[in-house]
């Protein structure tokens, strides 16, 4: 098997499992351990994965968020049901700003059920998607294109948002702890608070699992938003810091029942 074909593998497995055994890996493609260190030394370069002792995981650290592949293939009911409960604060003739990422990218598409709209976007899915679409004027944000967070990022992103104003802007964070909201790559941090400065309103949409966590950066504080998102309930340690903090939280799951 060439390397190309194993490192592809190896990726493969990662989206089934979110974690391979070094051992494991050796004896599936019959390797080296060596053969397969420098593996995954190739994909973790490559913002594909992480490596931890003894194989590698595609779960966020502190400074790793996964490739947008695998975070596409995740949790996508929990996106939906998230995307549904923010479609919510969108009416059509808005102009409405949408950030990188796989949660976004599915609230991009339902955005189509409330054009027309104007929609500015860092978002290569979501341009890809509705470039073609009628009732949508779509503003790509151009910059530097990251495979990674499959999104345009960088001065040019942030000067062109400083030029732009929306109705309101939909942010994704990978962590939340305390009242704070986090993110692990600093371009990802300045466009998304760029965005957050260029919008009259913003929302955040976060899974209930990336809450109690936190990551390199700082993005904003909770009550830099006008609404914040969740999937489920989270624990209740945590809903009571919310409420401490006069910060409101809205249950995706239950807006859903209702």
């Amino acid at each position: 098997m060439k390397r190309e074909e194993r490192q592809q593998s190896i990726i493969n497995l990662l989206v089934e499992q979110k974690t391979v055994d070094l051992d494991d890996l050796a004896d599936r493609f019959t390797v080296s351990k060596m053969t397969i260190h420098r593996d995954l030394d190739d994909l973790e370069q490559s913002g594909v994965l992480r490596k931890v002792r003894g194989g590698a995981t595609i779960d966020a650290g502190t400074q790793f968020e996964s490739d947008f592949r695998f975070r596409e293939r995740q949790g996508h009911e929990e996106k939906l049901s998230m995307a549904r409960c923010a479609l919510g604060l969108v009416e059509p003739g808005m102009t409405v700003m949408v950030n990188d990422g796989s949660m976004a990218a599915v609230l991009g598409e339902m955005l189509l059920q409330k054009r027309p709209l104007t929609l500015i976007t860092n978002n290569a899915a979501i341009i890809d998607r509705l470039k073609s679409e009628s009732g949508i004027t779509l503003i790509a944000l151009g910059g530097i294109y990251s495979a990674k967070f499959n999104a345009f990022l960088g001065v040019v992103t942030e000067e062109a948002l400083s030029r732009l104003r929306a109705d309101i802007a939909f942010l994704s964070t990978p962590a939340i702890s305390g009242r704070l909201a986090y993110h692990m790559d600093d371009n990802v941090v300045r466009t998304k608070r760029a965005m957050i400065a260029s919008a009259a309103k913003s929302c955040l949409l976060v899974s209930h699992q990336r809450m109690g966590h936190t990551a390199l950066h700082v993005m904003a504080d909770l009550a830099d938003f006008d609404a914040v998102i969740t999937d489920r309930t989270p624990d209740a340690a945590i809903l009571e810091q919310f409420r401490r903090d006069g910060i409101t939280l809205t249950i995706a799951a239950t807006q859903d029942m209702t």
